[in-house]
Order: C-alpha cells, then sequence, then structure tokens
C-alpha cells in the first residue's frame, strides 16, 4: 500500500524536467533479505508482496502497480523473493542523476546497515538524525520540488502528535512540499486528531488514505492492528484517481477473509 503509492507519487515527480529531493524522516534499512532468518522466521511478507505478486490482478489497478512491483524482481520458481526494497531502496531506482535524496535513520545498527544497502550512492545522504528534527532543518531543500516520506515505527504512545507538529511545521516553511505520513490503524481516533491538527493549521491540499485488511476491533475490546493509511499533503494530481483504482485491488487480494476495506478523505 504504502510503496505502491510513493512509487506513483515519486513517478509524477519526475514527469517535470527540474530535480527534486527525497527525504525519508525514518529510512530503517534500505533492503530487507527475505531469505534470511528474521524474515523466515515472521513469513510477514507473504501475506503482502508474496500475495500481490500471485494474485490476478485487474489490468487498471495492474497497470498502475506495474512500475513498483518490477522494483520487487521476479520471483523464484516457489514464489518466493530474494529480497524487498524499502523505501530508500524504491526512491532511489525512481530518481534520476540530478535527484537528491536525504535518508534519515536514528538506530545505530540500522544506520550501518542503511549505509551498506545506499551509501554507495552519490545522490544519497545517509544521516543519524532524529528524523522528525533533521525534517525542519532540510527544508526547503535547494532543489524546492520534492518528496517528504514520515514513516515512523509508532514505538512511543506520542507518534501521532509529534507526526503532526513535524508536517505543520515542515509545511510553514516549505509549502510546496509533497508530504506522505504512514501510520497504522487500530482505531480511527487517533488519525481523525491528525486530520484535525492538519486543519487547524489552515492545511488544505490533503488526501487520506487507509487500507484495511482486517475488520476493526469492537468498541470496549482491546486495538489490534486492522490496516494502514497515508496522510498526503499537496498529492500529486493524478493521485486521487490513481488511489480509487489501487486500493480497491489491494483490499480486495490482501483482505482476510474478504474482510478488505478502504476509503478516501479529501
Amino acid at each position: 500500500f504504502k510503496h505502491a503509492l510513493l512509487t506513483r507519487a515519486l513517478l509524477y515527480l519526475g514527469e517535470k524536467d527540474a530535480a527534486f529531493r527525497y527525504i525519508d524522516t525514518h529510512a530503517g534499512i534500505g533492503l530487507y533479505d527475505l531469505a534470511g532468518a528474521a524474515a523466515a522466521q515472521t513469513g510477514e511478507w507473504r501475506g503482502g508482496v508474496g500475495r500481490l505478486l500471485s494474485a490476478r490482478r485487474a489490468p487498471a489497478a495492474a497497470e498502475l502497480l506495474a512500475p513498483y512491483l518490477a522494483l520487487l524482481g521476479t520471483p523464484r520458481p516457489d514464489g518466493s523473493l530474494a529480497a524487498c526494497p524499502g523505501s530508500p531502496s524504491i526512491a532511489g531506482s525512481l530518481l534520476r542523476k540530478s535527484d537528491r535524496m536525504t535518508l534519515c535513520e536514528l538506530h545505530s545498527g540500522d544506520l550501518a546497515e542503511l549505509k551498506l544497502n545506499m551509501g554507495r550512492d552519490k545522490r544519497v545522504k545517509c544521516l543519524g538524525l532524529d528524523g522528525y528534527m533533521a525534517l525542519n532543518a532540510f527544508v526547503p531543500p535547494k532543489q524546492r520540488r520534492g518528496l517528504v516520506l514520515i514513516d515512523p515505527p509508532f514505538e512511543q504512545p506520542d507518534e501521532f502528535e509529534r507526526m503532526a507538529q513535524a508536517l505543520v511545521s515542515a509545511h510553514a516553511k516549505w509549502p510546496g512540499g509533497v508530504y506522505l505520513a504512514w501510520y497504522p490503524v487500530k482505531a480511527l481516533d487517533a488519525a481523525n486528531r491528525l486530520a484535525a491538527r492538519i486543519a487547524a493549521a489552515g492545511i488544505v491540499k490533503t488526501l487520506r488514505a487507509e487500507l484495511l485488511i482486517a475488520p476493526l476491533a469492537p468498541a470496549g475490546a482491546p486495538a489490534r492492528l486492522s490496516g494502514c493509511g497515508l496522510f498526503i499533503i499537496n498529492p500529486p494530481f493524478t493521485l486521487k484517481a490513481q488511489c480509487e483504482v489501487i486500493l480497491p485491488e489491494l483490499a480486495r487480494i490482501l483482505g482476510e477473509n474478504g474482510a478488505g476495506q478502504w476509503r478516501i478523505l479529501v
């Protein structure tokens, strides 16, 4: 979901000749070994990109998903993949020679792997910084055009508040940038508060897309991860229409026992 829409947004930015900058506030390691012990233990990728690759896809959605799926490489005869690109690797494949990329990763072990995976690319800077703090310093970029991906691990209880503040502050300094903020969906209250905070700041060019692969927990029951969403500021002109094609297909393919749902709010 996230990577498919990120791919569409980056392709849109690349349609103009002027260079742009990609900023990833929580970059991770950039490329994930699916043959390694950790991936083999959880097997989570099989219910995501694995299922998407093996599924029969409607023609219109297949066309829009094709650039992202091409970045996954050719599956092995058993349907497995050698590796799965994270957002930095996806961006690295789609940026042009004139474009630039800034990757922030605070965890020292992940930063070391990120540098191994991405550091040889002269377009890339890998920095061991808090992404929220770094974002305020990095915008507006010299290129004046670009995209920011905010994709935190949501390990802190105030993550939605930090995300909202980062978006408002960055937009105040760089109102023309494209911002993609990923969030988990366990209940709708937190995402609704994020949207309200953005609206209260006077930011009106927004798009909120959500994909659920399982039903939300009923009232009074413990919250569970049911899906995820992207809150987008200054969405590319074509992205809403593309979401209306891609999301129903992802909901159909990835939904558990037919429980997939999607919605788009503007």
